[in-house]
């Protein structure tokens, strides 16, 4: 394709006849446009590029009529880019070729075009059968209304906004910084006075919003019972009572007494929910170039190094393909996931009320996009003030009855970046609760000595004598292997007890939905259902029928439901923190705890003491010295900005505890700090199961998996389970110390736990508790803020900014590297952040000194070419060396020996230019580099006899720590350590049976953080 553009504009009409040389141009122009599909509709029409308005790349139509449109009209001005003909490429007028970004390019397009940009969101909200030139029905006003505004300039003159794009703008500003509705009155009013007086810019809310208001997307208002018993929706919803109570659907319409009656004009219902469909919203994430390539992206990617980043990488998801073949083959079909919590809108002090949101998001989406709160869609709201407990299937009938259609029917969805039409089916994957609200979805019962949904009725939980409770202890030995030691100890579990029976596995959906109607559990919705399953729940765990095995594809999933990581990581760290620090009235360590311990265990030592009537310390207790040093630690404690909240203002320095923290300040306390904090204090019988506990769930949530892994922490979640058996009493094993030995076998079904957990559904509810304005109408003001913060998102794809999912301002105390000018600076003085607060002084520790300067030189890539020169001669003096004694004499030696080097590379340089680290010399000569020859010498003294030393002492350090190995372990000619008979024997290399210091999990943390 020729550069030159200049043909379009000139030479169109010669002597008064349409020129032959022009109209081969347009050929070529359309043959240009008919070769990318993307920019095609229905195979044959394209758009128009006309001068016409209805036209001007704006109309679809067939290529004949395109050309004839052009030899009459003409081209469109200045359309020397074909962007909207498939070019990516950038032609300007004077035949040079540079390459612009899409927005850029929209952005030069849009002021040229009357806007075009939003012309295009229009008509991506209205879809592909929205025709501009044909007359406006009622239902097709509100787009007629913004493609006439998407024309007109905010005020004569101004070319970057129209009417349109300012009020998209200002709602979408509105709805990112949460701003009311009288701050956006009072923002309007002061535009106006800064525009000329003629302005088209909105002059408040109500009309910004009826401009806007073709881009938001439908919501349901449906009757409810008031005692959650029904809505009167599909064949009930002509009912004025409910047929299972009989209360009355409406509000009396005559009030008052006496003179003072009056009647109501409308029937007001006593409750109501708000239902938002999600087949518009699905089909919306197609409908914009923005979203429409992401949408295929889990069947794009490959798995890398057999590593699950994404659901669509694990067991679950390929099962559900093989199943489905014919769902799998188009690969725009939708997965889903969905999540319900309550909250309460007022406040901890504020009336009592449970509301409770329900969300689906989908998972064809990206990692960086799937799981934001851009792509959650609230479906249902279930009204309060009452919380629905059981009866939330009542509120999820119409959800269901879409999932069912879009699975069995699909609907025909337009995909803008393929410019076709296709028929767009979903199925829900699984749903994300806590773990009350899994009873609520499943119907299973959570509480009790059958609450572990995947033991089911092969739990061995019982109630403890004294306390009452149910006690999960001992019930994790089922899980070992069979000839495993444990199952044979009748000491440190339930005495005189040896397990033999191994756990059955996971049930199948056949089996459970077999077991359900076996039992012949009703639904919620059924008239007999509280009778009926009300005396089938005293003899198993279940208590409903779930409405969800109303899905075709159901019993098919592998996984239905997941255990929330999230909230049993916090409750197990409760758990183990305000026992360890015996906090009272939540440690599990009590005297009904040490009464009815030797009933169940072989602990004399911990009995109370018949002469003093005392009860021993135990070893798992910190005294109050070790307390308050483990508090001055954990206050003095500083996080990068971000990465955690100040713990500092969680500890209470009078009670020798810490209150107020949150999920996330646990799931870093568990993680990070916990094995740090306590490693000085307690002995290691007790301090290493602990740490293990920690790097389990620290393993476990990482963002990457591969199958091997999760197999292992499978295998070691059990004997981790059993060693805090061996430590703790039975009343510390509650339910939620037995989930995690469930939680491996779900990431490795369904992929990695942050696609599964509660953190983001969590976040999203923070996000809709914002949006009540008016806490008399608490639904009604969610729905309303959420249908406008709809509408500002969509709008806002079409910003020149770009990915809207981004923010759009710097976080707090970010530095970016392109706002630092100097090019002179090593990478590593290039932090991206900045200082906090005053600047201070103080002289650094001879210790701290030496660690600083051997990791500013370890960290830097200026350095890292001297330091294979050292590797190197060292490896030269010594051939044998491993990589462990190497490290360990880098370490020591390099500092001193870099030092000399330079010097003595500078000292030689003199008079040709001097070299510098890592930067070239400016001097002339073939050796005029600042950079390193591994092939000559340093022409340093390279301390031999120091090294020699530090294999001396790694020597004596590995007899000291592998008692095991003997005392006759040498290193041998060949650099490794050998025994008296000659086997080799690697220096790291330790037994289970005597760990070593450097075996320890502790390695595995962050150097970083002290430790007290």
């Amino acid at each position: 394709m020729e550069a030159d553009r200049e043909w379009m504009y000139e030479g169109r009409i010669v002597n008064g006849m349409f020129s032959n040389k022009w109209g081969d141009k347009v050929d070529e122009f359309v043959a240009f446009a008919l070769r990318h599909p993307e920019c095609v509709n229905g195979g044959t029409a394209i758009r128009c590029p006309c001068t016409l308005v209805k036209c001007q790349n704006k109309k679809f139509l067939n290529v004949e009529t395109v050309k004839v449109h052009l030899y009459k009209n003409g081209f469109v001005p200045d359309y020397y880019v074909w962007i909207y003909h498939g070019e990516k490429e950038v032609h300007q007028r004077c035949s040079r070729s540079v390459r612009v970004s899409v927005s850029e390019t929209d952005q030069m397009v849009s002021d040229n075009m009357n806007h075009t940009t939003y012309h295009r969101m229009v008509c991506d909200a209205a879809g592909p059968e929205f025709n501009p030139d044909e007359e406006p029905n009622a239902e097709a006003r509100n787009f007629y209304d913004m493609i006439r505004a998407g024309d007109k300039p905010v005020y004569e003159g101004n070319s970057k906004h129209t009417q349109l794009s300012a009020a998209v703008r200002m709602l979408e500003i509105k709805c990112r910084h949460k701003c009311s509705q009288a701050w956006f009155d009072d923002m309007s009013n002061f535009i106006q006075e800064l525009l000329p007086p003629d302005n088209l810019m909105p002059l408040d809310f109500y009309s910004t919003k009826k401009l806007v208001r073709g881009l938001g997307l439908p919501v349901q208002v449906i009757h409810c019972c008031v005692n959650n018993c029904m809505i009167y929706w599909g064949d009930d919803s002509d009912l004025n009572s409910c047929k299972k109570c009989g209360h009355a659907r409406y509000k009396q319409t005559v009030r008052g007494s006496g003179n003072r009656l009056y009647i109501r004009k409308l029937k007001v219902p006593y409750k109501k929910m708000h239902y938002f469909p999600i087949t518009p919203r699905l089909q919306r994430l197609y409908a914009s170039t923005a979203t429409a390539n992401e949408m295929r992206w889990h069947s794009e990617h490959h798995m890398e190094d057999c590593k699950m980043c994404h659901p669509s990488d694990a067991p679950a998801w390929k099962h559900f393909d093989g199943c489905f073949p014919d769902f799998s083959s188009e690969v725009r079909n939708v997965r889903l996931g969905l999540f319900a919590d309550g909250f309460q809108p007022f406040g901890q002090s504020g009336q009592q009320y449970s509301l409770w949101p329900v969300v689906v998001t989908p998972y064809n989406l990206p990692p960086d996009l799937c799981m934001k709160e851009e792509f959650m869609f609230l479906t249902v709201l279930v009204p309060g003030p009452t919380n629905p407990k059981g009866k939330i299937d009542v509120f999820l009938q119409p959800l269901i009855a879409e999932l069912k259609s879009l699975w069995g029917v699909g609907v025909q969805t337009y995909d803008i970046s393929k410019r076709q039409n296709f028929q767009m089916r979903a199925a829900l994957m699984w749903t994300i609760n806590d773990f009350p609200a899994y009873s609520m979805m499943s119907g299973w019962s959570t509480a009790g000595m059958l609450a572990c949904p995947h033991c089911m009725e092969d739990s061995d939980a019982f109630r403890l004598i004294k306390s009452g409770k149910q006690s999960w202890f001992d019930n994790h030995r089922k899980f070992l292997p069979i000839n495993h030691p444990y199952r044979r100890n009748t000491k440190d579990f339930i005495k005189n007890r040896k397990v033999t029976k191994q756990f059955p596995g996971v049930r199948s959906g056949d089996e459970i939905l077999q077991d359900l109607n076996n039992k012949g559990l009703r639904k919620v919705m059924d008239v007999d259902a509280e009778v009926v399953n009300a005396a089938i729940s005293k003899t198993c765990g279940w208590n409903k029928r779930s409405i969800f095995w109303d899905l075709p594809y159901w019993r098919e999933h592998l996984l239905r439901h997941n255990l929330d990581v999230m909230h049993i990581e916090k409750n197990v760290f409760d758990n183990i923190f305000n026992t360890v620090f015996n906090i009272p009235g939540k440690t599990k360590d009590t005297y009904k705890s040490r009464d009815e311990l030797n009933k169940y265990c072989r602990r004399p030592q911990f009995a109370q003491n018949l002469v003093t009537s005392k009860y021993p310390d135990v070893p798992f207790v910190l005294n109050k010295s070790q307390k308050k040093d483990v508090l001055e630690w954990v206050k003095k404690l500083r996080f990068p900005d971000g990465y955690a909240s100040n713990l500092g203002r969680c500890v209470d320095a009078n009670k020798l505890k810490m209150f107020g923290m949150k999920s996330h300040d646990c799931h870093v306390f568990m993680q990070r700090l916990l094995p740090i904090g306590l490693r000085e204090f307690l002995p290691n019988r007790i301090w290493e199961p602990l740490t293990e506990i920690s790097l389990f769930f620290k393993q476990l949530t990482s963002s990457s998996l591969t199958d091997e892994e999760l197999r292992n922490l499978d295998e070691q979640i059990p004997v981790i389970l059993c060693n805090l058996e061996k430590i703790f009493p039975p009343s510390f094993f509650d339910s939620m110390e037995h989930l995690p030995v469930h939680l491996a076998y779900e990431a490795r079904i369904a992929g990695p736990v942050h696609y599964r957990w509660m953190y983001p559904p969590e976040r999203y509810l923070r996000k809709i508790k914002h949006k009540i304005m008016n806490k008399a109408q608490v639904e009604g003001s969610i729905s309303i803020g959420y249908i406008m913060d709809e509408a500002a998102k969509f709008a806002s794809f079409y910003f020149k900014e770009g990915d809207p999912t981004l923010p759009l301002k710097e976080k707090r105390n970010e530095v970016y590297l392109d706002d630092i000018v100097d090019d002179d600076m090593f990478e590593i003085f290039k932090p991206p952040g900045k200082a906090i607060g005053a600047e201070g002084k103080r002289y650094l520790a001879d210790n701290e000194y030496t660690a600083a300067h051997l990791y500013i030189l370890m960290n830097c890539p200026e350095v890292q070419p001297f330091i294979d020169v050292f590797i190197t001669e060292k490896r030269k003096q010594f051939p044998n060396l491993n990589d462990e004694v190497v490290n360990v004499v880098t370490e020591q030696e390099f500092p001193s020996w870099f030092e000399k080097y330079v010097h003595n590379r500078m000292a030689c340089g003199r008079g040709r230019g001097s070299t510098l680290p890592g930067r070239t010399s400016f001097g002339t000569g073939s050796q005029a580099s600042g950079m390193p020859d591994p092939g000559r010498g340093s022409g340093v003294d390279e301390g031999p006899q120091q090294t020699e030393d530090v294999v001396n002492v790694l020597q004596q350090h590995h007899q000291q720590t592998s008692p095991h190995h003997g005392p006759g372990i040498v290193m041998n000619d060949r650099g490794t350590w050998e025994g008296e008979e000659g086997e080799d024997a690697d220096v790291g290399e330790t037994s289970p049976e005597h760990p070593t210091d450097e075996s320890l999990p502790i390695a595995q943390f962050d150097p970083t953080i002290d430790n007290p």
